[in-house]
């Protein structure tokens, strides 16, 4: 029976339970022996340039993937399905005449959604597409709740920040969005450890909020029966390694601040701080926008970037007094309103 005339999730869930159950009494459910070895985009990145019959004549076998169904064509004797897993996308070929046919019956009543595993035999069909032609598919997890809708995608913005699996199920840029992310952290600790920072990690729990002024999430040692504070900065304890006699150290760290929330604000968050010794402020601002540039290349090949509707150039790092730029922006204002103000000829970058 088709999911579209079970009506309603609840439905489908129950209908999927159903099947789940038949899994458990073969002893077939959730199976972990299925060993993956290789990728969607890699096969996509090494053989897409292949005609049909060149790879035919390659007869590339033992290929080995597994991921998330996420396109189903279910015909009689043959069907074609999507694969996602973390890479990207491959179409797979189930034929009866190639596994066992109890197996290709049981395959038909997949789910979109099931994580499964497929081996066999790359080929491109006739309309040139990578395909895995199979001799053998395993259900490794069974899905219980539908995918969101593969036309409308996952569009409500609550749901997306409230359940993020939901969102990289179904909007497959949000997964490059995280990937980007690791590379610049990457990008950033490979800058730092270049110039021979050290990498540390300090308490996450205070005795003080300090470091910053941020109201902080506070928490119970109950060993030591005293109230902490969960870090608003890891400051303070980078500092002490300097006093130690560390003289480059840095920390990319979890920090809380119990304040605001929205998609754009979260109130625990990752933070970079880094302090050396003997060194300039000149040569910190210099330090730091070279290691912006080289997190951009790694992500962007390229130092100009789109920013919604605003084009940045980060070529172009320009260096300003703070008290300058409130003056530019704010030209009611005069130096000597800011000196009443109490204003301090801070340094910028922008």
């Amino acid at each position: 029976m088709s999911e579209e005339n079970i009506g309603g999730e609840e439905g489908i869930i129950e209908e999927r339970r159903k099947k789940l159950q038949i899994l458990r009494d073969k002893n077939k459910a959730y199976v972990n022996d299925f060993l993956k070895e290789h990728y969607a985009k890699s096969l996509h990145e090494e053989n897409d340039s292949f005609s049909k019959e060149e790879l035919e004549k390659k007869n590339i076998t033992g290929i080995s993937v597994a991921g998330r169904v996420v396109l189903m064509r279910v015909m009689g004797n043959a069907s074609f399905a999507t694969v996602r897993d973390s890479s990207g996308d491959i179409q797979i070929y189930v034929s009866k005449n190639t596994i066992d046919i109890d197996l290709y019956e049981d395959f038909k009543t997949w789910d979109l959604g099931d994580i499964i595993g497929v081996k066999g035999k790359l080929f491109k069909t006739k309309t040139d597409e990578l395909t895995i032609e199979a001799d053998e598919v395993t259900l490794i997890t069974k899905s219980i709740r539908p995918m969101p809708d593969k036309f409308k995608g996952l569009s409500d913005i609550e749901t997306r920040y409230r359940q993020r699996y939901l969102d990289l199920m179904s909007n497959e840029e949000q997964k490059e969005v995280f990937l980007n992310r690791t590379k610049v952290i990457e990008s950033v600790r490979d800058s730092l450890k270049q110039r021979n920072f050290v990498e540390v990690e300090t308490p996450m729990m205070h005795p003080i909020p300090g470091g910053a002024v941020a109201r902080p999430f506070v928490t119970q040692h109950n060993a030591l029966d005293r109230e902490l504070f969960l870090r608003i900065a890891p400051e303070l304890y980078l500092k002490r390694l300097l006093v130690g006699g560390f003289e480059r150290v840095f920390e990319i760290n979890r920090s809380f601040r119990n304040e605001g929330l929205s998609t754009k604000h979260n109130p625990e968050f990752t933070m970079l701080e880094y302090y050396e010794a003997y060194t300039t402020l000149d040569n910190t601002i210099e330090f730091t926008e070279n290691m912006i540039k080289k997190s951009c290349k790694e992500i962007n090949q390229s130092l100009a970037i789109t920013w919604g509707e605003d084009k940045l150039d980060l070529s172009n790092f320009r260096k300003a007094s703070l008290s300058d730029l409130v003056l530019e922006y704010n030209p009611s204002l005069n130096k000597d309103d800011l000196k009443q103000m109490g204003g301090k000829e801070l340094l910028a970058v922008v």
